[in-house]
């Protein structure tokens, strides 16, 4: 996998104040997204054991509240299957932090099954999320006064709960 950015003390992408990596690769190519260039799986740069090294160490601060997954796409199949480990490793380092995940595909789309971003790491990976931004971005929709999207068609996701629950709860704190 490869990662186009990371940002350390983010304020946009989720409550608080966030460590934010963005990976590569993403096959949603959403007319006007904001940055195209992370379609490219190849973008970037490696993500190696440096990289995790390099994010968890900026996770140790108090002041840090947890960690976001965006870019690209966080929930294309050889993305989430280099991201779960990471993220397992986020939560028994950092147990008090949130992990939040922005992706283009919808709660139903990662459940259904023979989707195409459905993979043998979907669950898990989904079970390790506090937060999931789903739904690709819909420029007829765009409304720059919502929290933590960019278009109304966007949804803001308690995944604990919606689990717990077995119907989607949306996440509004």
């Amino acid at each position: 996998m490869y990662y186009g950015e990371i940002k350390n003390c983010d304020i946009a992408n989720g409550e608080g104040v966030r460590v934010t990596l963005f990976v590569s690769g993403c096959t949603n190519h959403c007319k006007h997204c904001f940055q195209p260039q992370t379609w490219d799986f190849a973008y970037g740069q490696p993500f190696t054991e440096e990289t995790e090294a390099r994010l968890l160490e900026m996770l140790r601060p108090d002041y840090i509240n947890g960690l976001t997954l965006l870019g690209g796409e966080p929930m294309e199949p050889e993305n989430q299957r280099v991201l779960l480990p990471f993220v397992r490793r986020v939560r028994e380092m950092y147990p008090g932090k949130t992990v939040w995940c922005f992706s283009g595909f919808t709660w139903e789309e990662l459940h259904s099954q023979g989707s195409h971003p459905r993979c043998e790491a979907t669950e898990e990976f989904l079970r390790q999320l506090d937060v999931l931004v789903d739904g690709r971005f819909v420029e007829a929709l765009k409304d720059i006064s919502l929290r933590f999207r960019g278009s109304a068609n966007q949804r803001l996701i308690d995944v604990p709960e919606t689990i717990a629950r077995g119907e989607i709860v949306l996440w509004d704190k």
